[in-house]
């Protein structure tokens, strides 16, 4: 882990209360350690990014799992707005939808996502997904320092 001991971070922003109840079961299931921070639209995200308002001392991701369909801004444009701010643009994004439709998977890795995963229905495979994403993103890919991350 890139990172060394320190827990990594990651934001999910998800508006499905549901989903952030799976998520953050898989995560207690797996007994991972990360932090996990929760934001429930396109707007907050932004604002939890760009540390603005009530998130000025919000700590910056090591990672983002992104759903598409979010209310107030959706998840296309919240990846096209991290992709195009210098401070933001190499944190990792990993799409994280009900969607399984081509235009979808097409239009997001043009915006530069770093992989794309289609929702599963069973708390079962969503555990499933969630460990594969920790195994994969959270324990053999290295991240980018945070110390690289943390300007502006």
């Amino acid at each position: 882990m890139s990172t060394g001991e320190q827990a990594i971070e990651i934001l999910l922003v998800e508006d499905s209360p549901g989903d952030v109840r799976l998520t953050v079961e898989a995560f207690k299931d797996m007994k991972l350690h990360n932090k996990l921070s929760v934001a429930s639209d396109g707007v907050e995200a932004l604002q939890f990014l760009r540390r603005e308002g009530a998130y000025a001392d919000a700590s910056r991701p090591d990672i983002i799992i992104l759903d598409l369909n979010l209310p107030r801004l959706d998840g296309r444009q919240v990846l096209a707005e991290i992709k195009a701010d210098e401070r933001l643009k190499h944190i990792p994004v990993i799409i994280l939808t009900s969607s399984s439709a081509d235009e979808d998977i097409a239009h997001t890795y043009k915006l530069h996502a770093n992989c794309f995963i289609t929702k599963p229905i069973s708390f079962e495979e969503f555990t499933r997904v969630i460990t594969t994403v920790n195994d994969f993103w959270l324990s053999i890919v290295k991240l980018p320092p945070r110390d690289h991350l943390q300007g502006g």
